[in-house]
């Protein structure tokens, strides 16, 4: 089933972008970092709505929420912190100074420790109790993603500078092996242990690849959308979510050793997604390959003539509708969720111009692209 927007949550008046998030599951409370508004939000999903922020920030990257501690902390890159919030009103409750550009946090709950990457090449082990450094790793460059093996003591971590993912032991915090990346820059990461698998993605060109957890081989590698700063493996329902900049989220089901792009790409405006600069439907003229077929006419409307964009979902259906500015509808997609593969049927468009060209059964120009394009 086609994931479906349930509700949009202002933020309120966040400058520059976010970056990371962490959610309190018993309170239904989620934490995001909004890195160039030196704050965090805090958004009750109940509600609905941003209840507190904290300020006073340093542009805060990584988040983690450990619940047996009932403990947030936040990483900042501006001046190397990691501040730490308890309790239901988050009260600052102590910090670690790691010197510079602390990152991402992963939380073991398990032994109550967290972990940071920071600096030109480290992680930090950290006792989330007594928040007292355990260990430091070294690394060759800067982390990006990374991810603990839960049946072992071995973390995984991408190292985009050095095309390398760093397989590292956090008992005797020593790397055991550096496998190089010849793809491109890795950056997010997650694990897929039912499979033996870890995840990862690569932003130009825009791929994800499968690895073997055992020796590194690579195992699978596709094409996703582009500019990715996060990524999630799904056991229950045996999928991969993919967040991007440049507007998407892909959805990707796992079979076996493979990675199918089944369901449509979710398409939202937004920090790290945002949206294109026209929608549109596609035409049997202008299929590309890998794409979904359509049939009939099409017709795109750029971003400064459109009016509204209207979603409108059964149990076997997904339909789109492109609200021009002038005339009434624009363009119309209905989607058939038919074993996992999308056919497209477009009711004939009369003539009709939108942003200053004119469009139609005998000139239809074709958009290249638009919400399903793979």
């Amino acid at each position: 089933m086609p994931l479906q927007l349930e509700a949009k949550i202002p933020l309120g008046k966040v400058r520059g972008r976010i970056d990371h998030m962490a959610i309190d599951l018993a309170r239904q409370r989620l934490f995001v970092a909004e890195l160039g508004n030196d704050t965090v939000g805090i958004v009750d999903l109940k509600k609905q709505e941003v209840i507190q922020t904290i300020g006073g920030l340093k542009e805060p990257q990584g988040i983690g929420y450990v619940p047996s501690l009932d403990a947030l902390y936040v990483a900042n890159v501006g001046d190397g912190s990691v501040r730490v919030f308890s309790g239901a009103d988050y009260a600052a409750a102590g910090r670690i100074d790691l010197g510079e550009d602390a990152d991402n946090i992963r939380v073991d709950s398990a032994t109550s420790q967290i972990v940071v990457g920071y600096g030109s090449g480290g992680l930090a082990v950290i006792d989330a109790k007594t928040l007292q450094r355990i260990a430091n790793i070294p690394l060759l460059v800067h982390p990006e993603g990374f991810q603990f093996d839960p049946t072992s003591s071995q973390v995984f971590v991408n190292l985009p500078k050095a095309r390398t993912i760093a397989v590292v032991d956090r008992q005797s915090g020593k790397p055991t092996a550096n496998w190089p990346i010849t793809i491109a820059e890795n950056f997010p990461m997650a694990l897929r242990r039912d499979a033996g698998q870890l995840l990862t993605v690569f932003r130009n060109p825009a791929k994800l690849a499968a690895f073997s957890i055992a020796d590194g081989a690579r195992l699978a590698i596709l094409d996703i959308c582009g500019d990715a700063d996060d990524l999630f493996f799904d056991a229950k329902r045996s999928r991969v979510y993919v967040s991007c900049g440049d507007g998407f989220l892909d959805v990707l089901q796992a079979e076996g050793g493979e990675y199918l792009h089944t369901l449509p790409r979710f398409l939202e405006r937004g920090r790290r997604s945002s949206f294109p600069n026209w929608t549109g439907c596609w035409s049997r003229r202008g299929r590309r390959q890998g794409s979904p077929r359509a049939f009939g006419y099409s017709a795109r409307c750029p971003k400064s003539q459109l009016r509204e964009l209207r979603y409108d979902r059964t149990p076997s259906n997904l339909a789109i509708e492109a609200v021009c500015q002038a005339p009434a509808i624009h363009c119309r997609a209905v989607l058939g969720i038919d074993g996992g593969y999308a056919s497209f049927g477009l009711p004939p468009i009369r003539r009709h111009r939108c942003g200053g060209r004119r469009y139609g059964k005998n000139g239809s120009r074709t958009a290249a692209g638009g919400p399903f394009a793979r």
